[in-house]
Parts: structure tokens; sequence; C-alpha cells
């Protein structure tokens, strides 16, 4: 796409910096503006989910951002009236269905120059958006700078602005929902809870109680703890917000302050996410959800995973641009019905009100949904769409899940289905590779075919470069469809279709998502 206009992404945090990746990733030309001189330094988000570590994985920075966390393979959750554990959440449950079966904590400071690192220097600082004008075919943007006042041309325009945007107020959209009487004081400390003063709590622990529960979040080099302010209720001082936390860990011999910050609490989405097909908000400027079970930035994350492969395909002519109606359609209930209720119930169960959120069904249910593995997007307009995972045991795949990531060994080597839909649909065929399946060679960048089987393919087949072996049929089971049924995955790791196999059957399914037949080779591509 060397003649085209970038895509300006407004605001440089977790969600800014995410979809600018995304955007590098599909080979979109962008251009990320932040008004500010310096990345924020505020004591933020500190836990990522793991569908948030796939969403890096595909754009190419999950390895740099690990380097600097912790991660957790247990989320804890005690009484602090009695200082009981009750069931936590174990995330060893996902091994079959993630390569990430973990979450991680990390602030939000250090983090957000790993990603602005994977950016290779390419966010423009003190650059402020004061105004844009949508265009026929591209929108106009009028931004100060430190060199005084530009226009830029930008094909489309992506507002990561925040809670206060610019951009969501010019649309016009309006905010709805509750800001919580109560706010949220978030504190750091330094203190030996490993050694001297040994706690051996879960590095992510949720402290529930009537009258005033806590959340403890071990960071990479300090503790973290976050609780609640009454509404008329001064913030303590530093004196009175160590004796806070004594009264959750007990006694210690040393502990220091290292940060804090009070902000207040909401849950607000706006109306509409769109304008004119050309600007699109997301992250905080799209919804503010109450910060439980680390479901803000989170939720942010699922925006700039949904929305860059829908320009990637409009803009390389692989699409029709109503294919970028299916952001807002999918992600604008998600953090409506789904993000922010499970934020407020889970909010209502740690201080035991009524509302709690209830347990989602078994171990493995529990640990899919706290992760955000369990969401289901509404792929077909249907209104069929889900956060919350209910089942017992991994039931069969359905069109909208997020596709389970399992390894598979293809012709030169191990691969995951995720890997393989980095930059593509792709379609498995589950079936029998011995009986020689009509499968469509691999002729397009767009799609890609693959035979998943536990029978390896001959070397006399014609399918060895399309075959992927599935040893004990672990894959095949896990998804849980029917013998010679076909499985089609978007670029963003959710399943398109899942349909008996027929000729032609990816290549409808395609056509019908995007409004355009399959492009061949010669097409192309970022």
């Amino acid at each position: 796409m060397p003649d085209q206009l970038p895509v300006a992404v407004v605001g440089a945090g977790p969600i800014g910096l995410t979809t600018a990746l995304g955007l590098a990733h599909y080979g979109v030309p962008f251009i990320l503006l932040e008004e500010d001189a310096v990345l924020s330094r505020d004591t933020k988000a500190g836990t990522v989910l793991t569908r948030t570590l796939e969403v890096w994985d595909r754009y190419g920075c999950v390895e740099q951002v690990l380097a600097a966390a912790l991660r957790i393979d247990e989320i804890g959750d005690i009484d602090k009236s009695t200082s009981t554990p009750r069931a936590s959440v174990q995330l060893e449950e996902l091994v079959r269905d993630t390569r990430f079966p973990f979450v991680i904590n990390i602030p939000q400071h250090h983090l957000e120059p790993i990603l602005a690192d994977a950016l290779d220097g390419s966010v423009m600082m003190e650059h402020r958006l004061e105004s844009f004008e949508v265009k026929n075919d591209h929108v106009v943007l009028f931004v100060e700078t430190p060199e005084g006042r530009k226009e830029i041309e930008a094909s489309y325009l992506l507002a990561c602005d925040g809670g206060r945007s610019k951009v969501r107020d010019a649309l016009g959209a309006t905010v709805s929902g509750e800001t919580l009487p109560e706010r949220y004081m978030l504190i750091d400390v330094v203190v030996d809870l490993d050694v001297t003063n040994a706690r051996d709590y879960p590095y992510l622990a949720y402290f529930a109680d009537h009258s005033e529960w806590m959340v403890l979040i071990r960071q990479p080099e300090y503790w973290r703890f976050l609780f609640p302010l009454g509404p008329d209720q001064a913030p303590p001082d530093e004196d009175g917000l160590l004796a806070k936390v004594r009264q959750f860990i007990g006694e210690v011999d040393r502990m220091e302050l290292h940060g804090s910050v009070i902000y207040n609490v909401h849950h607000r989405v706006a109306d509409h996410w769109s304008a004119e097909g050309r600007v699109f908000l997301m992250g905080d400027a799209a919804h503010l959800i109450t910060p439980m079970w680390a479901l803000g930035l989170n939720t942010g994350a699922l925006d700039a995973s949904n929305l860059p492969w829908r320009l990637a395909w409009v803009l390389r002519g692989w699409a029709t641009p109503e294919l970028l109606d299916g952001y807002e359609q999918e992600q604008r209930p998600v953090a409506i019905e789904g993000s922010g209720e499970m934020a407020e119930a889970a909010r209502k169960y740690m201080s035991h009100q009524r509302g709690a959120v209830t347990a989602a069904g078994s171990a493995w249910a529990t640990a899919y949904t706290r992760t955000l593995l369990g969401v289901r997007l509404d792929v077909d307009g249907e209104g069929d769409w889900s956060m919350v995972m209910t089942a017992a045991e991994p039931p069969a795949v359905r069109a909208g899940d997020r596709a389970p990531d399992l390894v598979l060994r293809g012709a030169t080597g191990p691969t995951s289905i995720h890997e393989l839909a980095r930059d593509s649909f792709v379609a498995l065929y589950f079936t029998d590779v011995r009986r020689r399946p009509d499968i469509p060679v691999n002729d397009s960048p767009a799609l890609r075919h693959y035979v998943v089987s536990r029978w390896d393919a001959p070397l006399d087949s014609g399918l060895r470069e399309r075959a992927l072996f599935d040893p004990g049929a672990i894959a095949t089971g896990r998804y849980g469809v029917p013998a010679d049924t076909m499985v089609l995955i978007r670029p963003d790791g959710h399943i398109a279709s899942v349909e008996p196999i027929r000729p032609g059957v990816a290549e409808d399914r395609y056509m019908a998502i995007t409004g355009r037949p399959v492009p061949g080779l010669e097409v192309g591509g970022g």
C-alpha cells in the first residue's frame, strides 16, 4: 500500500500503541499522535490477561513484554475476615487452549515504552489533535505541534484518546452509564513478603470483605494494593496508607510507599463508535469499564484486535467498506453487557453485595472466563455473543468463539493454529487425510487451507504441504466438530464459520464476510 494515505491513531496509551502495532503488522501505513511530551508515568493498570497476550503475540511484541513482566498461573480469592482462601482460579487448566496459560503483572508505565519500542520510535510526541474534517474518501486532521499547526490527511481516524476523548465529543457521541460514588485508591509499596515476612500470597489475589475489600497485585519489583474510598472519605496520608496495608497483610519489619493514585470508577459506554465510515472510537474513548478483574485495559485490547485487520482488508481491496461495520457490531455489546457488567458484578462480589458473580461452572470454565478466552463475538449479526463460559468441559467450537490455539505439525515443523491465522483467514478441514480429500491449493494471501488429521499425509498424496498432523487427535477433540467439517478462522483468531465440507465452502463464506471474492496470489498485499 505504498501510495495509501496513513491511518491516523490518536493517543499513545496501551490501546493506541497496540492498534498501531496491529496496523504495522498488516502493512498498513499509519501515524500515531500523542499530545504529551513523554509517555504516561502515572500509576495505572497493572494486570494483562491471556487474550491480550495472544493479541501481542500476533503483533510480534509479546516476548518483549513477558521479559519485563511477572507471570502468574493462579488468581487467589481470600476471605479477609477469616483469612481463609476460597477457590482460586487455576490457569493451568488452559494448557490445551492457549500457548499462554497464565496472566501477567506489569505496571502500565513500564508497559508503554516496550510497546512504543516495538514500533521503532514512530510515536509522534507533542502532536495534539485540535479538530478534524471528514471528507468523502479521507479525513483531514488539524494538529498542533512544536513546529506549529499542521494539516495531516489520513485515510481513517482511530480515536484512542481516552475517557475525555476530544474525537468522541466532536462526533457528538453520548456517553451513558454511571460513575460510582466511591473511588478507588491504588498504592505501590516496597515490602518483603517473600523472605523476611513470607506470606505466600498468590501474585494476584482478591481479599473480599463486606466492610472493605482489597486487591493485592505482585508487580515485578514491588507490591500493589487497590481498595475503595467512600464517597466523602478523604484519602489517607502516607502513614494511613501503610496502616491500611497492614490491616490486610499484618505486621512487617519494613515497608515504604512507592507511589499512589486515586481515580473515579465508571461503567459508561458511547452510544455510537464510528462516523461516516472514517472515524472510529476505541478503548476508553468508546467505553469506560470498572477496573475489576483487569477488564479495563484488556477490553480495549479486544478493540485493537478487531479493527486493524478489517482496515487492512479494505485498504488492500480484499473487502468492501461494509466489513468495518462489524467492529462496532461485535465490540460494543462486549463492552456494555460483557466486560462492564462482569466488572460491576465482580465489584459486588468483593464487597459481598447482592448481584455478585457466581462460579462459571467448573475450574476450566472459570479460568477460561477470567482470562477473556471465553469471549464469543457476534460474527453473524444475530445478537449471539458471550463473555462467560459455563460448560463443565470444553464444548465444540461455534462461530464467534476465539479459536483454541493448539500446536500441530506441518510439513516443515510445528506450528500453532493462531500462527497459521496470523496474516490471513485460515480454513481448517477436520477429516481423514488418507482418503485424499479435495482441499483447495494455497494460491491466495487472504485465505489459506489446511487439512487436520491424526493420520500423517503420505508423500504421494499431494496434500503434504497442506496437511497438519494431529497426534492423538488432540486438536480435533478440542474443537469437537463432527468429521468432515470446515472451521474458518479470521485473522484476529475468532471463528467465522463452522460448516460441513463441500466444494468451495471456505471461499463462499469468505466472500459472504468480506463482500469480495478471494484474491489471487498476483494481488499481493501487506
